[in-house]
Parts: structure tokens; C-alpha cells; sequence
């Protein structure tokens, strides 16, 4: 592989930075209309990446200098044209989110790991849920609710005791935030093909706010999600550290 094909994204920090001058040092500033796109940092940036690039056919390769990086690869500066050239190919195909606001404004955004539903106020939230057109709950009196997909099941879905989905598992993690009616309520694992349709009992008095990956819209009355198929997303990861094996692992995790 030309490494003119290469293009490089980093985060703010010291780690990504220091990153990023070792690898133009040795490969060169990179082309930003590549194909290839390397992305140095953590689990924010890679999301922030893939967001910044669905309208364009890319590869993303990302290797971590964050925390965490459940979605990235190890760091290593030394041949890197190799290491992208026997990646393995993981396609994600984002929600989409559309929110309405109590004064009527449609809100349009795109997750790769979650929808969430959040109360703004000291009162619970009281949501209707509809899934594919059919009531199933006619109100959930939580503090939110999560809507996560199988690449952010590890994510913030799991924080509030959802499932870990397998990545090739085609379904969609539904886990409401501290319920109080229906208290026994856990949550349910639905098709990925599934609509889901989200109705704000009393905006006004119980406020609550829909945000897609880390954009949010505040006041919504009524917020619908489901998968868009005509987006692709294409991430590259080490044969040996595939994001489907760290996916079954965290099910073993203590």
C-alpha cells in the first residue's frame, strides 16, 4: 500500500501529538482526501472521526494514546502500511435520530454507539416507547432511556446494566435509565431493522433532553430511531485484537 493513501487525525492530547510527529516524521504529512484515514487518540476521537467522514468512502485504522480505546489498536509507529494492508474489516451502519422539540424544530443526527433520552429537571421523565408503529409501554417513568448499538453496547449502555451485543448479532440494546414504573423493568433486545418512536409525557413540567453520541437537543416532545443502511462505516483493526474478540471478552470481565 502507497502511504500516500494515508491520512492522519489526533486528539489534543500530549500522547496523541507526540504520536502524530512520529508518524509524519517517518511517513509524511499524509494526503487529507486519502482513503485510509489513521486516527491517534481514544474512543472520543475515533467517534468524532467517523462522524466527520459518513459522507465519504474511508477506512479508518485507529490506534490508541487515550485511556480506554475499545475501538481502536495498539500504538505502534513501525510499519503501519503493513498493519493496514492485513486489517480486518468491521462495516457499522449509525442510528439516526430524529427529535422534535416542543416548539415543533426537527433535529437530524447520527449515532454510532447510542441514542439516550435524559431527564433536565429534578422530575423523573414519563415517556411512551412504540416500536415499529405498535405501543409497547405506555409510560416509562424514568430518569432515561438508551437506545445502543452493538459497537457502543461496552459503552454507555453497559455503565447503566445493559447487554453487551455481539458485533455481528443485528440487534439493538433498548435499557431504560433507574425505572421506577415499571420497576422491574430491564430493558429488551430488539431487531436492528426495529423503529422506535419515543412520546414526552408533560414536556414541560418533566424536560427532557435526546442526544445522539455526544450532540444533544434539549426539550424534545417526541424523538424516532432507527438504523440508516445507507450509511457505511469501515473500520480496520489487527487480526489479533478484532473488535468482534474484545466484544465477546468484556462479557467475561469481572
Amino acid at each position: 500500500m502507497s502511504l500516500s493513501n494515508i491520512a492522519f487525525v489526533a486528539a489534543e492530547s500530549p500522547d496523541a501529538q507526540a504520536a502524530l510527529r512520529e508518524l509524519t516524521a517517518r511517513y509524511g504529512p499524509g494526503d487529507p482526501g486519502a482513503e485510509t484515514i489513521v486516527v491517534l487518540g481514544g474512543d472520543g476521537t475515533m467517534l468524532r472521526a467517523l462522524h466527520d467522514t459518513m459522507t465519504r468512502p474511508v477506512r479508518i485504522f485507529g490506534m490508541n494514546c487515550g485511556t480506554v480505546g475499545f475501538l481502536m489498536n495498539r500504538y505502534d509507529a513501525a510499519g503501519l502500511a503493513e498493519r493496514i494492508a492485513r486489517a480486518e474489516q468491521v462495516t457499522l451502519h449509525p442510528l439516526q435520530m430524529v427529535a422534535k422539540t416542543s416548539d415543533g424544530v426537527e433535529h437530524r443526527l447520527l449515532a454510532v454507539n447510542e441514542v439516550s433520552l435524559l431527564r433536565e429537571s429534578a422530575q423523573a421523565a414519563k415517556i411512551k416507547l412504540e416500536i415499529d408503529g405498535r405501543q409497547r409501554m405506555d409510560e416509562l417513568v424514568c430518569d432515561g432511556v438508551i437506545v445502543a448499538t452493538p459497537a457502543g453496547s461496552t459503552a454507555y449502555n453497559l455503565s447503566a446494566h445493559g447487554p453487551i451485543l455481539p458485533l455481528s448479532s443485528a440487534v439493538l440494546a433498548l435499557t431504560p435509565i433507574s425505572p421506577f414504573r415499571p420497576r422491574r423493568w430491564r430493558g429488551a433486545i430488539l431487531p436492528q431493522r426495529a423503529r422506535l418512536r419515543f412520546v414526552i409525557h408533560e414536556p414541560e413540567r418533566r424536560p427532557v433532553s435526546a442526544t445522539a453520541d455526544f450532540t444533544e437537543v434539549r426539550a424534545v416532545s417526541e424523538v424516532t430511531v432507527c438504523q440508516d443502511q445507507s450509511i457505511a462505516l469501515t473500520l480496520l483493526f489487527d487480526p489479533e485484537h478484532h473488535l468482534e474478540e474484545r466484544i465477546l471478552q468484556e462479557q467475561f470481565q469481572g
